[in-house]
């Protein structure tokens, strides 16, 4: 049970990134593979401010503006460029995996190349359920997970920002003709995959260390979720984290204490093998040819329709 409850945290964690990664992709159809380093740019961030003293509050807003302005920086320096020119064109490939090598080594330059521990917020406070110790940290990692998924729900389908959107995603061209600000939704797309990867360093930090070379790892774990999801809706990427969570902690118990670290790209490898339409799929924007209608007749009529 507590490794469940330990693989429910985690891959809540897991589930925020491939989350964040999949809003993304979600409008723009693009992969940010620097997504990693924006959480760890909010960890380091929050570590470093700590130890130089700050309020913690302050630290942690300060690590969700830095992370949100790296994102859209990213999609303003590497990727929008890209796709003015050809937006089929698959270039920001390497301009966000350059991206993530520059703030990698930028942040090693910065703060060092040492681990340095993360503040403690919750992860001493723990209760008891039926014999099984589990952390309010863990319980916060899940159900804010939760919430925030819940809650770009609403956002998507109750909103005029959210139908935007949905439009966008569906077809860019036609919602580009009929008004829609594209590239405004793709910086706050951007944005708010930033935001979650701060939220998923605070939750992630007090159980881990901060390093400049951490991202990595976890946009790993992110974007197995993210394509195991179908990268279709986000809402199915955070669900993905959090059984990937499930299934590598499960894995370290049952196999060898090191299985997380493989076992994710096995279950990968073995969905590419089986079924292989379940990770490559056609975008959700991509149209499909109409059905056509057989002839019937309308009802009380015998008039014939098709």
């Amino acid at each position: 049970m507590e490794t469940l409850i330990s693989g429910l945290s985690d891959g809540a964690i897991y589930g925020l990134i491939a989350m964040g990664m999949s809003i993304t992709f979600y409008v723009t159809r693009v992969i940010n593979f620097a997504h990693g380093q924006l959480l760890m740019v909010a960890v380091m961030t929050i570590a470093e401010g700590t130890l130089a003293h700050w309020p913690l509050g302050a630290s942690i807003l300060l690590a969700f503006v830095a992370s949100a302005a790296i994102a859209v920086l990213t999609y303003l320096i590497a990727i929008r460029p890209v796709l003015r020119r050809n937006r089929f064109n698959i270039i920001w490939v390497a301009s966000t995996l350059g991206i993530s090598i520059v703030l990698e080594n930028g942040a090693a330059y910065f703060f060092g190349s040492d681990t340095v521990q993360f503040p403690v917020l919750l992860q001493n406070d723990t209760i008891k359920i039926g014999g099984v110790t589990i952390s309010w940290q863990q319980i916060l990692a899940f159900f804010l997970a939760l919430a925030i998924g819940a809650a770009f729900e609403l956002m998507r389908k109750n909103t005029t920002l959210g139908k935007v959107g949905m439009a966008v995603a569906f077809d860019p061209d036609m919602a580009a003709a009929i008004g829609a600000n594209t590239n405004t939704l793709a910086i706050g797309a951007f944005a708010l995959s930033g935001v979650l990867c701060a939220v998923a360093g605070v939750l992630l930090g007090p159980s881990s260390f901060a390093n400049p070379y951490m991202g990595d790892t976890y946009a790993i774990y992110g974007f197995i979720a993210f394509i195991v999801s179908k990268t279709t809706y986000p809402l199915s990427a955070l669900y993905a984290g959090i059984v990937l969570g499930v299934v590598a902690e499960e894995a370290n118990a049952l196999i060898n204490a090191n299985a997380a670290s493989w076992f994710p790209f096995v279950v990968v490898l073995l969905l590419l093998v089986a079924r292989p339409s379940w990770i490559l799929v056609e975008g959700q924007g991509a149209r499909r040819p109409a059905r056509r209608r057989r002839p019937g007749r309308l009802a009380g009529t015998g008039a014939v329709h098709g």
